[in-house]
């Protein structure tokens, strides 16, 4: 395990910075998901270059969780869960995550940013196309279909968490407002209830294998919480159409900065 000693790798400024990467991420994932998309960035760059993917990917775990379990605790106090799809979406996407995170020490560290920036743009353009996609909440299924949808949005967002991350709260976000029907604020509580399952579950896994910096990612996790507490109760304030907007904006200026990250990656 690294030992805290390790951190006097890192400056000040990049410390604060971190920080505060993990305050906005806390935020936005709190609203829309997509959080480590700007946490893991910057925990890359920030780590020394011979860090392992999985030293930085459960670092990114431990802030992750924190924040993930306030804005889950604020949401739930606010809108009350469905059980027949966060059952299955939460036990699915536990099993993938665990599955997930222990294929991500087989991925190449220089692979991670191209592969999260296709994922995002897709993601981004397929809301954009559809305006009045999640305004409303109008459930499409019940019953076994809706159980067994709910199980496979679950179990392939939870593999996508496990070996990656970031993200992961829009595309859990997303896939039940395509496939479910629900509106972006409904699917925002089931969403933060499953990504909590896979950061705990992926967590486990890295903490297990030894590979996480735990006073950083206790730092981070502060910042987190605090981020996250605000942003959902702003988000259940302002309801779905706000929730759409952000998740527009920071989808597109994530792909931006990623784009540029692998630009200067491959060139």
């Amino acid at each position: 395990m690294p030992l805290p000693d390790q951190l006097l790798e890192l400056s000040a400024l990049t410390l604060l910075l971190l920080v505060g990467a993990a305050f906005l991420a806390g935020w936005v994932d709190a609203v829309v998901g997509g959080g480590g998309l700007i946490q893991l960035p910057a925990l890359l760059t920030a780590l020394p270059a011979d860090a392992s993917t999985g030293s930085v990917l459960g670092t990114n775990k431990v802030a992750s969780a924190a924040g993930t379990a306030i804005s889950s605790w604020t949401y739930v106090r606010r809108i009350a869960p469905i059980a027949a799809t966060a059952g299955p979406l939460i036990v699915c996407a536990l099993l993938g995550s665990a599955v997930g995170a222990g294929l991500a020490s087989f991925i190449p560290r220089d692979w991670l940013s191209p592969i999260v920036l296709l994922a995002l743009i897709a993601v981004g353009l397929y809301t954009l196309l559809r305006p009045a996609m999640g305004l409303v909440h109008r459930p499409r299924h019940s019953g076994r279909a809706q159980v067994l949808r709910a199980g496979a949005i679950g179990g392939l967002v939870g593999v996508y968490d496990g070996v990656l991350g970031p993200g992961t709260g829009s595309f859990f976000i997303i896939a039940m407002v395509a496939v479910l029907g629900y509106g972006f604020l409904e699917a925002s509580v089931h969403a933060k209830l499953a990504n909590l399952t896979t950061n705990l579950g992926a967590l486990l896994v890295f903490g297990l294998q030894g590979e996480i910096w735990w006073l950083l990612g206790g730092l981070m996790a502060l910042a987190n919480v605090l981020g996250g507490f605000l942003g959902a109760r702003l988000a259940i304030r302002l309801g779905s159409g706000f929730v759409r907007w952000v998740f527009l904006v920071v989808t597109g200026a994530l792909a931006v900065r990623l784009a540029i990250d692998t630009v200067t990656l491959f060139t």
